[in-house]
């Protein structure tokens, strides 16, 4: 069948955020009740702000028309990640080592399935975290093909 609605708004993505100096976090093609969303998360750094979001918004929309590849109607909604970003991409590990993080993962490892704690290092497709457990910190490595999903996470 072809490309999926992701993978061709990426590639019409790429040209107008590499111009605009915008990173592609993620992208989604979801049905809430009746209606689809075609959600795009960006980012920069030092943040990305609204103005810059609508210019994406506005340039990838005028691409979409043009390109027209999604055949049902749908909204598109271009944001920031947030102060929990995910994390998608090995690049993303590494650019976040110092920061909290939550990860989950496909198996349990070391009786766990989730870590959550500061992200010391990733090397050799490896994340190694360091946790808090009942009040000792330890340290755990995690294979980097066994993450399900990361993100970063906000401590109080």
């Amino acid at each position: 069948m072809g490309k999926n609605v992701t993978e061709i708004t990426k590639e019409l993505a790429e040209p107008i955020l590499e111009k605009l100096n915008v990173e592609l976090v993620d992208i989604e093609f979801v049905k809430e009740g009746k209606n689809w969303y075609l959600r795009l998360f960006v980012d920069k750094e030092g943040g990305i702000d609204i103005e810059e979001c609508g210019e994406v918004s506005e340039q990838l929309s005028a691409k979409l028309d043009e390109v027209d590849p999604i055949s049902t109607p749908y909204f598109l909604e271009v944001s920031s990640p947030g102060v929990e970003r995910p994390l998608k991409k090995k690049e993303d590990f590494q650019k976040y080592i110092g920061h909290n993080v939550y990860v989950k993962l496909y198996r349990h490892l070391n009786g766990e399935k989730e870590y959550e704690g500061k992200l010391l290092s990733f090397a050799d497709d490896q994340a190694t975290i360091e946790y808090n457990d009942r009040g000792r910190m330890k340290q755990v490595d995690i294979p980097y093909d066994q993450i399900a999903k990361a993100r970063l996470a906000v401590s109080f």
